[in-house]
């Protein structure tokens, strides 16, 4: 019983592997100097939600339960980062669960309005959901046309990628020099 209760969850090194890539290339420079995506918390926060979906979306593509708790990794591995950081950034531990609760419900927000946004061949409505929440502005602003272009390049490049390298941790993200091309 004490060996299953402090195992290894199930590809949790994979998630945070994962995880890791998709933060690398949301901290990519090109995104807040050719874009002007704000080099904020909530900027970055925006471009680490934007790009953990990215590959968090490329599981769906696959049937089984393994793509499914390989996400589920991926997402543990993203709200422990959250919260460890909000730690070293000085949040009490009083509030912390709230504010990592409301973290939780933004990324999920931002999922499903990415998810719906993708769904449509037009970039329109992805740049419009890039608008309001990676700039939080309700009118379309200039860099959301080209953001919402690498997203769908980013994507068909992820879904090149075969599961089989995602269940080892491994997965390459469009450079965003290459994205934005």
């Amino acid at each position: 019983m004490l060996r299953r209760l402090f195992a290894p969850r199930a590809f949790e090194r994979e998630g945070y592997l994962l995880y890791g890539a998709a933060v690398a290339a949301a901290r990519d420079p090109l995104w807040y100097t050719r874009l002007a995506v704000p080099d904020t918390l909530e900027g970055r926060f925006d471009m680490v939600c934007l790009f953990t979906f990215l590959v968090l979306d490329r599981m769906t593509e696959e049937p089984g339960e393994e793509p499914r708790r390989l996400a589920q990794a991926v997402t543990d591995a993203m709200f422990a980062d959250l919260d460890q950081t909000l730690r070293q950034m000085g949040a009490a531990d009083t509030g912390l669960a709230r504010r990592v609760r409301r973290l939780y419900e933004a990324f999920h927000g931002r999922s499903a309005a990415y998810a719906r946004a993708l769904a449509s061949a037009d970039d329109e409505p992805l740049a419009e959901a890039l608008s309001r929440n990676v700039w939080r502005s309700e009118s379309m602003v200039e860099g959301a046309k080209p953001l919402a272009v690498a997203v769908r390049r980013a994507r068909a490049h992820l879904g090149a990628q075969g599961f089989d390298a995602l269940r080892r941790g491994e997965v390459t993200l469009l450079a965003a020099e290459e994205a934005l091309a």
